[in-house]
Parts: structure tokens; sequence; C-alpha cells
């Protein structure tokens, strides 16, 4: 880690501390990230690691682990010069996250780094625990004084928390307040992983960077918006934490509600951290109450059965480990949302996710009103189909442009073709992962990529009612489809009420 730092990055000394260094995230996301951020030159030129878990490990074991790790899941291989420089500034602490003496044993650690460095460091806490200790490590921090470590400087300490954030409105709002009272704002990073991914980068360069959408990216000329989450896997060895949240927890609020927001916002004043997080809010503020119930009933959910998911038969929920046989935890849900300002009165956005499905897709469908039926919309032969921007965000990042076009040939047929970017083919495989962008931002105190606190309570505002209503229903109103489908028939139900289909699976991909 002691490399100088590129003019595109320029933190300061920093001591970077993540809570459940030794869980799957560390290993799997973290770890790689922190590793190719060096390998980049993208670290500070003085940067110390240390791993915090609540089973004691040796400075080494843990070294050990982390390398391990990188074998694994980094994008490159290991080089060793650079490794040899990264392990002798990584270190364990061993202790609880209730207890505050743990914590001013790691004060003492991070005090006795900067005095070995002889000049002042930047802590940077990483939150990457389950969310039942997100408080307690909050507020030890605080009560310990690491969170106001060089308060008012560019030294101060920031703070990064994983989701989920808050399970509802009210736990959303009692984290807030645990996080106020000891940290500004300014220090606070709300993860979501999302968002550090290239094309959701890029998403506001392509809104705004181009007049070819800026100016019909409106209720003039587009017909709707989808958002889709799909995967195809079940719920696997997660079983039990699964089953307390389900798919509106576990991605719509979180995930989905950003690319909504992206996609919805107003053009910022800059680029701004504040300026653009200020427009996302005014989007979600903007949303109007789902309707739950009744002929026009806005949201959807299911649970999958046993089917065929890639040739191979799948197993249902109900049978899945870990989940009781009277759970009617939804593992699909599908919204359809209406935006009440100026740009967007009158376009549904439809927002769907699910495990189970036919495929693994995050996509971004933005379908464009058709034009006046008086040359080829009026004969059925001429198959007119919708022109669509397609942001594919995973698999294959990348945008893809829907047209209509005449085939070869003496007769008039219309075809749609496609006008395709993708990130892969043009700048290479090897593009830095999300948590490399992010993890390096909180270093900077950029917080654009990041949600805000109130982002998260509008967000929760909005789908709380949602949960407590489903709640009451339990299993009333929960659909099934099969493991291997696109989810059930009551969502394509739900777009074809309002003159829509789903894009997604179908044959424009």
């Amino acid at each position: 880690m002691n490399k100088e730092t590129t003019q595109q990055s320029n933190p300061p000394p920093t001591i970077l501390v993540i809570f459940g260094a030794s869980g799957d995230l560390t290993a799997r996301k973290l770890a790689p990230a922190i590793f190719n951020l060096s390998q980049d030159d993208l670290l500070p030129a003085n940067c110390f690691l240390i791993g915090v878990g609540r089973t004691p490990m040796e400075d080494e074991s843990f070294r050990k682990y982390l390398k391990e790790a990188l074998t694994k899941h980094s994008r490159r291989e290991i080089d060793q010069e650079n490794w040899n420089a990264l392990e002798q500034n990584i270190f364990f602490h061993g202790g609880g996250y209730h207890e505050i003496d743990s914590f001013r044993l790691l004060e003492e650690k991070i005090l006795n780094l900067e005095k070995e460095l002889g000049k002042p460091s930047q802590c940077l806490f990483y939150i990457s625990t389950p969310p039942g200790v997100f408080e307690p490590i909050l507020e030890n921090l605080g009560e310990s004084g690491l969170a106001k470590r060089h308060y008012g400087t560019e030294y101060a300490s920031k703070v990064i928390i994983e989701k989920p954030f808050g399970k509802d409105l009210q736990s959303a709002r009692k984290l807030n307040l645990v996080i106020n009272q000891r940290f500004d704002e300014s220090q606070v990073f709300r993860i979501d992983h999302y968002l550090g991914k290239e094309t959701v980068q890029s998403l506001l360069v392509q809104r705004f960077s181009n007049s070819l959408f800026e100016p019909v990216w409106n209720r003039n000329y587009v017909s709707c918006v989808q958002i889709t989450v799909s995967e195809e896997l079940g719920v696997g060895k997660r079983g039990g934490y699964y089953d307390k949240n389900g798919a509106l927890r576990d991605m719509i609020q979180n995930h989905v509600m950003q690319l909504l927001a992206l996609t919805s916002m107003e053009p910022p004043s800059s680029l701004n951290p504040e300026a653009i997080r200020d427009e996302k809010v005014k989007a979600l503020k903007a949303i109007k109450p789902l309707s739950l119930k009744g002929e026009n009933a806005e949201v959807v959910r299911g649970v999958y059965t046993e089917g065929l998911v890639s040739g191979e038969k799948a197993i249902g929920y109900l049978n899945e480990e870990g989940i009781p046989e009277d759970s009617f935890t939804e593992t699909y849900a599908a919204l359809c949302l209406h935006i009440e300002n100026w740009r967007w009165k009158g376009v549904p956005f439809y927002l769907r996710s699910g495990k189970r499905l036919t495929g693994k897709a995050s996509e971004i469908v933005v379908q464009f009103k058709r034009p006046p039926g008086i040359l080829f919309g009026q004969d059925e032969r001429f198959s007119l189909a919708p022109n669509l921007l397609v942001i594919r965000i995973q698999p294959n990042e990348g945008v893809t442009l829907y047209l209509n076009s005449k085939t070869p040939g003496l007769e008039t047929k219309l075809q749609p073709i496609q006008l395709s970017f993708g990130y892969e083919t043009t700048f290479g495989s090897n593009t830095p992962e999300a948590y490399e962008r992010l993890i390096l931002d909180a270093l900077n105190g950029d917080g654009t990529l990041f949600i805000r606190g109130d982002e998260a309570e509008i967000s929760w505002g909005l789908l709380s009612p949602i949960l407590d209503y489903w709640n009451e229903q339990e299993s009333i109103g929960l659909e099934s489809y099969s493991a291997g489908t696109w989810g059930p028939v009551e969502a394509d139900k739900l777009l074809l009420a309002r003159g829509h289909e789903w894009i997604t699976g179908k044959d424009y991909k």
C-alpha cells in the first residue's frame, strides 16, 4: 500500500477498518477491490487495513486468509511484489461489537499506527456485518471517540454501511437517528453496489450528454419504463435469511429503486454529489402511493414452485432448506409506479425482481411511443415494433437501441434491428468492479454513488405499506410460478391491463 497515487485520486493517509472482516463479502468483494485499487496506484500513499472480527485471529493468519480470497475472487492475478507491500500493513483486531473496551483497544491500535506514520490519517470504517449489529457498532464508534477523530479536517472519519438499511420505515428512521447522533451526514456512505456498476454510472451520461435522448426523455415520447432484476438461482443456503426479507426488501427497496431514481430524475444543477442526490430525492418524493386492492391493484407478488431451470429440475421455495412450511414470503414482486410530476405524468414505471426466473438479467428498458399510424402503422404486414432503449447492467453491460428497418427484398417488410454497444467489446473485459469504484469514492469523500439518509426513508415510506398489507393478508394473494419461468401470470396481466407487455425475455434480446 506504500505507493504514490496518480492524479486520478488523492485521498489522505488512511486506516481502513473492516468490521466483519472474516465474512463472505470481505473475501469475495472487499479484499479484491482493495487489492486492485493498490494495483492501479489508487490507494493513499500510506494506507493500513485492520480487519475486525469477534473471533480472535493472528495477523499472519488474516493475511493468509485474504491472499487465498484474492486467488479465488480477484479479477487479476496476484502480483507478488505488490502483495508483499500490501501485507505488511494488514492487521487483525479481535473483539466483540457490543463491548466498548474492544473499541478502546481498537483506538489504541489506530493511534499506534498513526504515531508510526508520523502524521494524521483518516479512518474509513466499513461495516460489513449482519444488520443486527449495525447499531452497537455505530454506538461504540461514537462512544469511543473514533467517529469524531479529526472532525472538521480532511482527516475526518468516514463510515460505509452495507445494506440492508433497515427492514421498514420505522427501523430505517431508528438507524438514521443512531447514525446522526454519532456522525455528520457528510461522513456517512450507505452503499448499494449496483450504483458502482459501469452502466449505472454511465446512465446520467447517456441521458444528459446526448441530444438524441435528452429531448425525448419525458411523457411526450416515452410510453413506459421497465426495470427488471431477475435471478436464475433460488435461495440456496440463505433460506433462513431470505425468508425474513423477500424480494421487495432484498432487491426492490434498494437496487431497483435506485435505478428508478437515476432513470427518472431531473437534470442536476451540477455534478456535485448533493445536487445529484437532491434530484433523486425529488423523483422519489413524486411517486404516488400504490393501489394494493381490487382490479386496479398495482402490486403482484409470487413464490416459485418446482420447475426446470436451464434444463435441470429445481425444487419449490417451500422445499428449500430453512423455509417454514407456512411461509408466505414472496420470491417475486412486480410493481406499477406513477411519478406525479411534469416530466412523467401518465407514464407507468414497471418494476420487477424475482428468484428462479428464466434468466439472470438487470435491465432498464425505455419504451418509446409509436409514431402516428399513417404510413406503416395501419398495415399489419409491416409489423411495426416500438423503439426501445435497453440499458443492460448485467450480464454483458451495455446499451442497445432498437429501431425499425426495411428488410432486403422487393416487398416492403419491417423488422426490428439493433444498434448495440457493449463495455466488454469496446473497452475490454478487465474493467474495475463496482466495489473498487465505491471504496475509492468513499476514500475521497465523494457521496455521489451512495444513498443519503432521506433517500432510504422515502423509499421505505413508499414500500412499507405494501409489506404491512402482505403481512395482514399472509398467503392470500400470493401467486405461484414455476421455477424457470418469468414469474406469475398476474405480473403479465399487470402490464396488459395498461396496454404494455414485459420486454425482457422476449425476442428483443
